[in-house]
């Protein structure tokens, strides 16, 4: 089966961006590679004026159609995967691929599946908090100063997707949940962890990171693979 990137799934998301000629920049770069979707949350300012004037009238309607949210938990709702970029390497940001490689995973993950290529604020980037976020990361190799504009991650970024969208691949990845969906179900999980006596009630978001359980869940790519086996595998594994 013949498989291409389907755009219309991807959209740029924008983490508290601090200058409105970036909001602008990086609309005329998802523009310029076939995306149709921009998201703002909670800028430090967006003055239209200014973004239009950086996004050209080539994106003008990107622009207007662009979708704005108060705070990051709400804005990735809907969506069933989210990659998130990051300048900083270390233990809790392992085993990072370039963008040519998650482009390539995202082939298959777009066809029933609604995909957020995140971004953080120009001078910190994305925190561990919100990496938490996401089901992948990608890392922008560069030659020393690591520290790219906004718009620049966005358009190397978006390059690779569309450049994926190009190309052929047969694998298929089934519709996945969305963040909403998880977000409910570890809410119903901690709830019966505490119950039974698993883990702390005094401090729960501690004890639901210290044993991983968010990780493991993302890394079952379909809500379909939830087997019994699988999670009593994985409360065994823990608990040893």
């Amino acid at each position: 089966m013949s498989l291409r990137m389907n755009l219309d799934n991807i959209a740029v998301v924008l983490h508290r961006p601090r200058y409105p000629e970036n909001i602008g920049a990086a609309a005329r770069s998802a523009c310029n590679m076939g995306i149709s979707r921009l998201i703002v949350v909670d800028p430090r300012e967006c003055d239209l004026t200014r973004v239009h004037k950086m996004a050209t009238h080539f994106a003008a309607d990107l622009v207007e159609a662009m979708e704005e949210y108060e705070n990051l938990e709400t804005a990735l709702a809907p969506f069933q995967y989210v990659v998130g970029t990051t300048a900083r390497l270390g233990s809790r940001r392992p085993a990072v691929p370039k963008p040519r490689k998650i482009a390539e995973t995202l082939i298959s993950i777009s066809q029933h599946n609604r995909i957020a290529l995140l971004f953080g604020p120009e001078n910190r980037g994305l925190t561990n908090a919100e990496l938490s976020f996401c089901h992948a990361l990608v890392n922008i190799p560069t030659a020393g100063f690591a520290s790219l504009n906004l718009a620049q991650a966005v358009m190397v970024l978006c390059y690779e997707v569309f450049l994926a969208s190009r190309e052929d691949t047969g694998t298929l990845t089934p519709r996945l949940s969305t963040r909403r969906e998880l977000e409910d179900m570890y809410g119903q999980l901690t709830e019966t962890l505490i119950h039974i006596n698993f883990i702390n009630p005094e401090n729960p978001d501690y004890w639901m990171g210290h044993v991983k359980i968010h990780d493991v869940f993302l890394r079952l790519k379909s809500s379909s693979s939830l087997t019994l086996q699988k999670i009593s595998h994985f409360w065994m594994d823990t608990n040893e």
